[in-house]
């Protein structure tokens, strides 16, 4: 077991430290995770990286070499270490559905417990989400420019080895077909694809010996790069190589609109009518849609994705907005800063929807804490939202591993299908839905 205890910041345990240390510590208290608005232009967020969050809390253990190295570096006294040594969340989590379309104010996580326990995990929970959503956000868009079109998840060597894994699962949540990065293949059970780059045809002393040694090892379904020297003549190389059987050609560059309406003639006019055409070449979702009405059948995606085609982050926090008071109830607390308030109280949501089935509101529901947790909607037009993700420090079951992948990319597409028209546009706008507030 790989510890996550200290993919933290410090104030965390020196927060902690403090707590223990006054008596506070055992206080009951619900955290929230929200955004206070969308990055620019966009007009609706996708919740990722939920499973990732649950099997981070697994391994939130404070082991020896953690324990040691924060006694030896004195970041918290000896008592605080001592109750790390021993620390679990025994806690409740509630979230929406990994998956699911997010706004400004949605309550996509809470957590619930002691303030030693909960407040210990900001952090870790932040950089998950926060990455996480902000690459299905982008590959959101990028699968609903594609039109059904497969896209496929290319960029690990624009990111850090381990964003790379996460940023393939993220993108998978939001419809990507494929990913070529083998770890992210391997943990979450993805489809993986990639055949060659242009080194290899380089490596030979002419494009037909490099294209007939693919064909010989892939067989002739594989898929030829054809933009190394000259395309017309990579594809009719191509096509002498592996015959009217080749699966398909890749262009990764030059005006690729205008270069996969030559090449689907050329194949046509030499017998291949069911060679696919895969483009590449720094591809967001402004370019595949673009593209929509070239004769193109599948989009590789690299950097755009992976750095969340210019909104990196999608500015979640997680605020204490309930704790317990005097009496033994819990007492909403909110922040009153200039342009980063919060909403004091625990809180549960929903989606109302018109007759059609289609999603005209996020509506946030707040009020008496006993009240909200009791609350089912009381008409077909409200769709609950928050599921129980860890009741009493048990994490539930399908929301981690490739089946919990599977499920939220189930999720979002159901979820995604429900936004009114006009919602997908790639044009900047406002979020597609209003946030409303019921209170019970």
């Amino acid at each position: 077991m790989t510890s996550t205890a200290l993919l933290t910041d410090r104030y965390e345990l020196t927060m902690l430290q403090a707590a223990l240390a006054d008596g506070t510590a055992g206080r009951r208290c619900v955290f929230e995770v929200f955004t206070r608005r969308l990055p620019a232009g966009r007009r609706y967020g996708v919740l990722a990286g939920t499973g990732r969050v649950l099997e981070a809390l697994a391994d939130f253990r404070f082991g020896t070499t953690e324990l040691d190295w924060l006694a030896d570096n004195r970041v918290v006294d000896d008592r605080t270490v001592r109750w790390l040594a021993d620390y679990r969340f025994g806690g409740t989590i509630r979230g929406y559905a990994e998956g699911e379309m997010f706004f400004p104010h949605s309550p996509v996580l809470t957590v619930e417990g002691s303030f030693a326990e909960a407040v210990l995990l900001e952090t870790v929970v932040l950089s998950i989400l926060n990455y996480d959503s902000a690459i299905a956000s982008a590959a959101s868009r990028m699968t609903s420019a594609a039109i059904g079109r497969p896209c496929l998840e290319m960029g690990a060597r624009r990111a850090h080895e381990e964003a790379a894994v996460a940023a393939a699962r993220a993108a998978a949540v939001a419809g990507f077909a494929g990913t070529s990065n083998l770890e992210a293949g391997r943990r979450y059970d993805l489809p993986t694809i990639g055949t060659a780059a242009h080194a290899f045809t380089l490596l030979h002393d002419d494009e037909e010996q490099a294209f007939a040694a693919q064909v010989a090892a892939s067989g002739p379904g594989t898929t030829l790069l054809v933009d190394t020297y000259d395309v017309r003549r990579g594809v009719e190389r191509a096509v002498a190589a592996a015959g009217p059987e080749l699966g398909a050609v890749r262009l990764d560059s030059g005006d690729l609109g205008v270069l996969a309406q030559e090449v689907r003639a050329q194949l046509d006019a030499l017998g291949n009518r069911n060679t696919r055409i895969t483009v590449t070449s720094d591809l967001d979702e402004y370019a595949i849609a673009a593209l929509a009405v070239a004769p193109v059948d599948s989009y590789g995606v690299g950097t755009s994705l992976v750095t969340g085609s210019g909104a990196p982050t999608c500015g979640m926090v997680y605020k204490l907005v309930a704790r317990e008071g005097r009496s033994g109830a819990l007492e909403p607390v909110a922040k009153a800063s200039t342009a980063k308030t919060s909403t004091g109280g625990l809180k549960t949501a929903a989606r109302r929807r018109d007759d059609s089935g289609r999603a005209v509101a996020e509506v946030v529901v707040t009020g008496n804490d006993e009240a909200v947790r009791a609350w089912v909607p009381d008409s077909a037009d409200l769709r609950p939202l928050v599921v129980p993700l860890v009741v009493d420090g048990q994490v539930q079951d399908g929301w981690t591993g490739a089946a919990g992948v599977r499920r939220a990319a189930e999720r979002h597409a159901a979820s995604r299908d429900e936004l009114p028209r006009g919602a997908r546009r790639l044009s900047a706008d406002e979020a597609a839905l209003p946030t409303t507030t019921l209170t019970l």
